[in-house]
């Protein structure tokens, strides 16, 4: 089937889509559009990666749109939105506009409304939902990517609950999800009432193996010969196979799947030695100009250990890289100038990076559930293997598993080469998946009754799979009690029926996008403030009664200075490198609002991954509790309730590195200290700035809580954004500052956005180290009528200052600010 023989397309879509070299439609595609994809029929595509899943959602979209309606595309991931955003882009020359929304959980992104194609995370379509966004009313098709995820615990309800609320929304809405070949999928297609297309064909054939002694042995029963000597590492032996290979004039490419960060650094390590004899000169050249760009991005080891890497031909993939880092190994990996990428498996959930080879080095991994060491699920897996074959590039992808012995092998074709993947099980019936949604549905008028909000959840995909059918209900009790009981439902009885309504804070927290025992420890923790303020106005103690407003900044001494804890003393403070703010007051003295109390008040909140406490962080982190006990908002937790307590030092151990990156802590050092790479930096970073403007929101509801605690607050807030001290927030709050870059300034005498308007435009240049581009840039968005630098020298003496007062380690261009992450 040629797509210019498509109905129902805009305009010269079909002869578009030739020109890009598809001249038929692959066997899915064509089972789709017999299915009625292009005719607003709902369908569950269940094929393998690399398969044209992606094809048959835009001719669903782009048919949608040609009708007049609008299209919602929903992918797991912020960096697929990304992707696929640039992909849509494509037909805005068929005046088709395209729109993307990942973050700002607490807007209606009304602006969307002007857009025709929508690429959003299932996370932020669900808040969409909560904040009215008006255009939710328009749409005609919802594209659901990897809808296998419906299985994860973490995403799955989130995604579930979604697609049933759009769907009531639009009862007419035409469904399409796109999934890996599951055990199941014509179970998710009768959830969906949607046809089901489900294939094993693939553009490209792909070998599936288990490499043993000196061969890899194939599912066809064939084999291929990669001899393996004594001593030997087999991946190694892979990676050079299948770069020696040449199919079409070329090697090939490896993807290597190991299970953990450490492993995957290693193993690019390891690995460079393999890919850098197989270089050009061209080649070691742009890659050195690629390892240059890398360090750029952050100043920490993980960036340099990369970049040493790269230059090799190497490089590692895991969730602690910056997101800038993950894109240019992958845009560099796609453009085979990278050969190797060692990858945790996140990199195979979804983002577009084909091999020639894919090898799964490890087929387990560790899980505390578990209790050791747990074999990867077939889904897993499978989708790593499906990573290998390039299209247009490799005649054939090639998947290998490792093993050590006969026996091994064999457990390794019965357990995933020749296995099914597993069906997906639904993950709503959860506790803590139901608290976040059950509200939800009654906040945003889903649901007004029990039985109405379980007639609501009756449209989920849990529903429509499971025996008990009694569970969900029993759940759903247990939930309602908790929400009633933390003032965020009302419940009321008339007659037989049992009314349900949101409070004036449940729909707070409810727009806020925050799960309810999030916001009931954020909102217990403020009462703290409030209770204790009112008890020291009622026994006229004043002066308790002030330290509810801003806590004097104070150096704290300690004696300790290793990784994982931080100290600050006042030779620190001449590095940057911390002064720590306390409350000056004895035990007695009522809780100080600073910006560590509330840092660790949302760092225990369940939206708050929290640093786990390694060897030795107990005591260190007991000592620190006990010295700042004053700033916390809340009581201790007893040593002896061991659970709890560790949970508060651990929620500690997370708030000190956020203060550390408020303090302008470098961040190779907080890297160091906290064992974590810049990736995980921003993470920390992003989620708690977000709780933060969450509790800023929710402190104007909380009776007793004054102004100035939403102050300090928002200042706690913004010092995270960019990771400066008060002295800099109106500094850094100027486009293309940053940290470093802002504390220069302040060190050359230039304290405020105004001082950037009026200040000598030499002791600007002298302090931005005679950056002169940088320096125009920066006085432009500062507002300065006439930025330009021509003839100007830069004034040595302010360069001397901010070299004195600021930390010299890095380059100044390359400083690293939360944007650089974004």
């Amino acid at each position: 089937m040629e797509p210019s023989s498509l109905s129902g397309l805009p305009a010269g879509v079909g002869e578009a889509l030739e020109a890009e070299g598809v001249a038929e439609l692959y066997p899915p595609q064509e089972a789709a559009v017999e299915a009625g994809v292009v005719d607003g029929e709902s369908l569950v595509a269940a094929v393998p990666t690399a398969s044209g899943k992606t094809l048959i959602a835009e001719l669903a979209m782009l048919a949608s749109v040609e009708r007049g309606g609008k299209a919602l595309y929903i992918v797991p991931l912020r960096a697929l939105a990304s992707e696929k955003k640039a992909e849509f882009e494509r037909w805005e020359e068929f005046d088709v506009t395209v729109g993307v929304s990942t973050g700002n959980y607490d807007s209606d992104g009304e602006w969307l409304a002007s857009r025709d194609i929508i690429v959003a995370t299932s996370e932020k379509v669900d808040s969409l939902i909560r904040n009215g966004a008006p255009w939710i009313d328009d749409l005609s098709c919802v594209v659901s990517d990897e809808v296998h995820l419906a299985d994860d615990s973490h995403r799955g309800p989130t995604l579930e609950v979604t697609l049933a609320k759009l769907r009531k929304v639009n009862p007419g809405l035409q469904t399409v999800a796109l999934s890996a070949t599951v055990g199941n999928a014509d179970v998710v297609a009768d959830w969906l009432d949607a046809e089901l297309v489900e294939s094993d064909w693939r553009p490209i054939d792909l070998r599936t193996g288990v490499h043993f002694g000196n061969a890899v042995h194939f599912d066809d029963g064939s084999q291929r010969e990669v001899p393996v000597e004594r001593g030997e590492d087999q991946t190694a032996k892979l990676v050079g196979d299948a770069l020696d290979t040449e199919e079409g004039g070329q090697g090939g490419s490896s993807l290597v799947f190991v299970n953990s960060r450490r492993n995957a650094e290693s193993s690019a390590r390891k690995l460079g030695e393999v890919t850098s004899s197989r270089l050009t000169g061209d080649e070691r050249d742009r890659l050195r100009e690629l390892a240059d760009e890398i360090r750029g991005v952050s100043d920490t080891d993980t960036s340099e250990d990369l970049a040493d890497a790269v230059e090799q031909g190497s490089a590692f993939h895991h969730a602690g890289l910056a997101s800038e880092h993950r894109s240019l190994v992958e845009d560099a990996f796609r453009d085979r100038l990278i050969k190797c990428i060692s990858a945790t498996p996140t990199l195979a959930a979804g983002v577009n990076t084909p091999a020639r080879r894919v090898i799964v080095r490890d087929w387990r991994r560790y899980d505390g559930e578990f209790g050791g060491m747990k074999p990867l699920d077939v889904l897993e897996v499978h989708q790593m293997c499906g990573r290998a074959g390039r299209p247009g590039l490799d005649p054939y992808g090639e998947a290998v598993l490792l093993a050590n012995d006969d026996d091994t092998r064999e457990e390794l074709f019965e357990r995933y080469v020749w296995a099914d993947a597993e069906p997906v099980r639904s993950k709503l019936a959860a506790e803590p998946a139901l608290r976040t949604h059950v509200l939800a549905t009654v906040a945003s008028g889903f649901a007004a009754t029990r039985e109405g909000l379980l007639s609501f959840l009756d449209n989920t995909l849990y529903a429509a799979q499971t025996d008990d059918e009694g569970r969900l209900a029993a759940v759903t009790d247990t939930v309602l009690d908790y929400l009633n009981v933390n003032g965020f439902l009302e419940r009321n009885r008339e007659g037989g029926t049992e009314g349900l309504a949101a409070t004036g804070i449940g729909h707070t927290v409810s727009r806020l996008y925050l799960d309810p025992m999030s916001a009931a420890e954020i909102l217990d923790g403020l009462r703290t403030v409030a209770d204790a303020a009112e008890g020291a106005a009622e026994s006229g103690d004043s002066a308790a009664a002030d330290e509810f407003v801003p806590a004097a900044d104070a150096d704290a001494d300690s004696d300790a200075d290793e990784p994982g804890f931080t100290t600050y003393t006042r030779e620190d403070a001449e590095e940057r490198d911390g002064d720590a703010e306390t409350a000056a007051s004895d035990d007695s003295d009522p809780p100080a609002v600073t910006p560590l109390g509330l840092y660790h008040l949302v760092a225990r909140t369940p939206d708050t991954y929290e640093l786990y406490l390694k060897s030795g962080d107990r005591e260190r982190y007991t000592e620190v509790c006990y010295e700042r006990e004053t700033e916390f908002l809340g009581d201790v937790p007893s040593e002896y309730e061991d659970v709890r307590f560790e949970d508060w030092l651990a929620a500690l151990k997370t708030a000190r590195l956020l203060e550390d990156w408020a303090n302008e802590v470098d961040e190779d050092r907080i890297a160091e200290r906290y064992g974590v790479g810049p990736g995980d930096i921003r993470g920390k970073v992003d989620t708690a700035e977000w709780l933060l403007r969450a509790a800023e929101t929710l402190a104007r509801d909380v009776e007793g809580v004054d102004g100035d605690v939403v102050v300090r607050v928002r200042e706690a807030r913004k010092r995270l954004e960019y990771g400066v001290r008060e002295e800099l927030l109106d500094l850094a709050g100027v486009r293309t500052v940053g940290r470093k870059r802002a504390r220069r300034l302040y060190e050359a005498g230039i304290e405020s956005r105004a001082d950037l308007r009026e200040a000598d435009k030499a002791v600007v240049l002298g302090a931005l180290r005679g950056r002169e581009r940088t320096a125009e840039r920066i006085l432009e968005n500062a507002g300065r009528e006439d930025p330009s630098l021509d003839g100007v020298a830069p004034d040595s003496s302010a360069s001397a200052a901010a070299t004195a007062g600021a930390d010299s380690d890095g380059d100044g261009d390359g400083q690293a600010s939360l944007g650089d992450f974004g």
